[in-house]
Protein backbone atom coordinates (compact mmCIF):
# COMPACT_ATOMS: atom_id res chain seq x y z
CA UNK A 1 0.00 0.00 0.00
CA UNK A 2 1.03 3.56 -0.96
CA UNK A 3 1.27 5.36 2.45
CA UNK A 4 1.50 8.65 0.65
CA UNK A 5 -0.97 8.26 -1.42
CA UNK A 6 -3.14 7.15 1.98
CA UNK A 7 -2.46 9.84 3.50
CA UNK A 8 -3.83 12.48 0.93
CA UNK A 9 -6.74 10.60 0.69
CA UNK A 10 -7.44 10.14 4.79
CA UNK A 11 -6.90 13.91 5.30
CA UNK A 12 -9.65 14.83 3.13
CA UNK A 13 -13.41 15.02 3.89
CA UNK A 14 -16.36 16.44 2.46
CA UNK A 15 -16.17 19.69 3.96
CA UNK A 16 -12.60 20.11 2.11
CA UNK A 17 -15.00 19.66 -0.74
CA UNK A 18 -17.62 21.91 0.50
CA UNK A 19 -14.65 24.85 1.08
CA UNK A 20 -13.19 24.31 -2.12
CA UNK A 21 -16.05 25.26 -4.36
CA UNK A 22 -17.08 27.81 -1.87
CA UNK A 23 -20.60 29.19 -0.09
CA UNK A 24 -24.03 28.18 -2.03
CA UNK A 25 -22.36 26.37 -4.73
CA UNK A 26 -23.92 23.06 -4.17
CA UNK A 27 -27.60 24.22 -3.73
CA UNK A 28 -26.36 26.38 -7.04
CA UNK A 29 -25.21 23.26 -8.74
CA UNK A 30 -28.54 21.22 -7.57
CA UNK A 31 -30.36 24.14 -9.51
CA UNK A 32 -28.33 23.82 -12.73
CA UNK A 33 -28.96 19.60 -12.56
CA UNK A 34 -32.57 19.93 -12.11
CA UNK A 35 -32.99 22.61 -14.87
CA UNK A 36 -30.87 20.66 -17.17
CA UNK A 37 -33.62 17.85 -16.54
CA UNK A 38 -36.37 19.22 -17.55
CA UNK A 39 -34.90 19.71 -21.41
CA UNK A 40 -34.73 16.15 -21.38
CA UNK A 41 -35.66 12.82 -20.50
CA UNK A 42 -32.04 11.63 -19.23
CA UNK A 43 -30.56 11.94 -15.66
CA UNK A 44 -27.18 13.68 -14.32
CA UNK A 45 -25.88 12.89 -11.11
CA UNK A 46 -22.88 14.34 -9.50
CA UNK A 47 -21.02 12.65 -7.37
CA UNK A 48 -17.83 15.01 -5.15
CA UNK A 49 -15.40 11.97 -2.92
CA UNK A 50 -12.47 14.15 -0.74
CA UNK A 51 -11.23 10.33 -0.92
CA UNK A 52 -10.48 6.65 -1.61
CA UNK A 53 -12.03 4.46 1.02
CA UNK A 54 -8.91 2.35 2.43
CA UNK A 55 -11.06 -0.52 0.67
CA UNK A 56 -9.71 0.84 -2.50
CA UNK A 57 -6.64 2.22 -1.16
CA UNK A 58 -5.26 -1.06 -0.03
CA UNK A 59 -6.32 -2.76 -3.65
CA UNK A 60 -4.18 0.41 -5.41
CA UNK A 61 -7.51 0.09 -7.27
CA UNK A 62 -8.09 3.13 -10.23
CA UNK A 63 -10.25 5.97 -9.96
CA UNK A 64 -12.16 4.53 -12.48
CA UNK A 65 -13.76 1.73 -10.46
CA UNK A 66 -14.72 3.40 -7.75
CA UNK A 67 -16.51 5.84 -10.22
CA UNK A 68 -17.96 3.08 -11.46
CA UNK A 69 -19.24 1.37 -8.33
CA UNK A 70 -20.73 4.98 -7.69
CA UNK A 71 -22.31 4.76 -10.70
CA UNK A 72 -23.87 1.72 -9.29
CA UNK A 73 -24.72 2.47 -5.72
CA UNK A 74 -26.23 6.40 -6.72
CA UNK A 75 -28.54 4.04 -9.33
CA UNK A 76 -27.86 6.10 -12.48
CA UNK A 77 -28.11 2.94 -14.02
CA UNK A 78 -31.43 2.59 -13.15
CA UNK A 79 -32.84 5.03 -15.05
CA UNK A 80 -36.04 4.38 -17.45
CA UNK A 81 -34.08 4.81 -20.91
CA UNK A 82 -30.41 4.16 -19.83
CA UNK A 83 -29.63 7.02 -20.30
CA UNK A 84 -28.13 8.75 -16.96
CA UNK A 85 -24.86 10.19 -16.21
CA UNK A 86 -22.63 10.61 -13.41
CA UNK A 87 -19.91 13.62 -13.31
CA UNK A 88 -17.51 12.09 -10.38
CA UNK A 89 -14.66 13.63 -9.15
CA UNK A 90 -11.61 12.19 -6.57
CA UNK A 91 -10.54 15.74 -4.81
CA UNK A 92 -7.64 13.82 -3.45
CA UNK A 93 -6.33 12.57 -7.07
CA UNK A 94 -7.28 15.48 -8.85
CA UNK A 95 -9.01 12.93 -11.04
CA UNK A 96 -12.22 13.45 -13.28
CA UNK A 97 -14.32 10.53 -14.50
CA UNK A 98 -17.61 10.57 -16.21
CA UNK A 99 -19.11 7.39 -16.38
CA UNK A 100 -22.33 7.29 -18.95
CA UNK A 101 -25.50 4.78 -19.14
CA UNK A 102 -25.38 2.22 -21.97
CA UNK A 103 -28.18 4.32 -24.10
CA UNK A 104 -26.43 7.23 -23.79
CA UNK A 105 -22.91 6.06 -24.29
CA UNK A 106 -24.35 4.72 -27.97
CA UNK A 107 -24.81 8.15 -29.12
CA UNK A 108 -21.45 9.90 -27.71
CA UNK A 109 -18.01 8.63 -28.59
CA UNK A 110 -15.26 8.74 -26.20
CA UNK A 111 -13.65 11.69 -27.64
CA UNK A 112 -16.80 14.08 -26.96
CA UNK A 113 -16.02 12.43 -22.99
CA UNK A 114 -12.49 13.13 -23.04
CA UNK A 115 -13.21 16.72 -24.28
CA UNK A 116 -15.55 17.66 -21.66
CA UNK A 117 -13.10 16.13 -18.93
CA UNK A 118 -10.45 18.58 -20.29
CA UNK A 119 -12.53 21.58 -20.35
CA UNK A 120 -13.41 20.72 -16.50
CA UNK A 121 -9.47 19.79 -15.80
CA UNK A 122 -8.60 23.10 -16.93
CA UNK A 123 -10.84 24.79 -14.80
CA UNK A 124 -10.35 23.61 -12.16
CA UNK A 125 -6.28 24.11 -12.32
CA UNK A 126 -7.37 27.92 -12.81
CA UNK A 127 -9.18 27.62 -9.41
CA UNK A 128 -12.62 27.69 -10.53
CA UNK A 129 -14.22 24.81 -9.13
CA UNK A 130 -17.92 25.41 -9.59
CA UNK A 131 -17.23 27.12 -13.07
CA UNK A 132 -16.12 23.43 -14.54
CA UNK A 133 -18.54 21.36 -12.82
CA UNK A 134 -21.47 23.98 -14.45
CA UNK A 135 -19.36 23.52 -17.71
CA UNK A 136 -19.23 19.86 -17.40
CA UNK A 137 -23.45 19.56 -16.27
CA UNK A 138 -23.84 22.63 -19.39
CA UNK A 139 -21.98 20.11 -21.66
CA UNK A 140 -23.49 16.59 -20.75
CA UNK A 141 -27.32 18.32 -20.73
CA UNK A 142 -26.91 19.41 -24.12
CA UNK A 143 -25.88 16.13 -25.53
CA UNK A 144 -29.21 14.05 -23.50
CA UNK A 145 -30.95 17.33 -25.39
CA UNK A 146 -29.65 16.15 -28.28
CA UNK A 147 -30.07 12.39 -28.18
CA UNK A 148 -33.48 12.32 -25.60
CA UNK A 149 -34.97 15.54 -26.16
CA UNK A 150 -38.76 15.85 -24.37
CA UNK A 151 -41.65 15.89 -26.81
CA UNK A 152 -43.50 19.31 -26.84
CA UNK A 153 -45.51 19.66 -23.14
CA UNK A 154 -43.34 15.97 -22.02
CA UNK A 155 -42.37 16.45 -18.58
CA UNK A 156 -39.20 14.28 -17.34
CA UNK A 157 -39.82 12.43 -14.32
CA UNK A 158 -37.12 12.97 -11.68
CA UNK A 159 -35.53 9.34 -11.41
CA UNK A 160 -32.53 10.70 -9.01
CA UNK A 161 -31.35 13.26 -6.66
CA UNK A 162 -30.47 16.47 -8.24
CA UNK A 163 -28.27 17.29 -5.58
CA UNK A 164 -24.59 16.60 -5.64
CA UNK A 165 -23.60 13.35 -3.40
CA UNK A 166 -20.95 14.51 -1.26
CA UNK A 167 -18.52 12.30 0.55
Amino acid sequence: MDWLRTFRHQRLDARDAKRLLGDGAMQRIEQRVAASERRHSGEIRVCIEAGLPISYLKRDAPTRERAVMMFGKLRVWDTEHNNGVLIYLLLAEHAIELVADRGVARHVDAAEWTRITATMSAAFKAGEFEVGLNQAIDAVDALLAKHYPLAPGETNPNELPDAPYLR
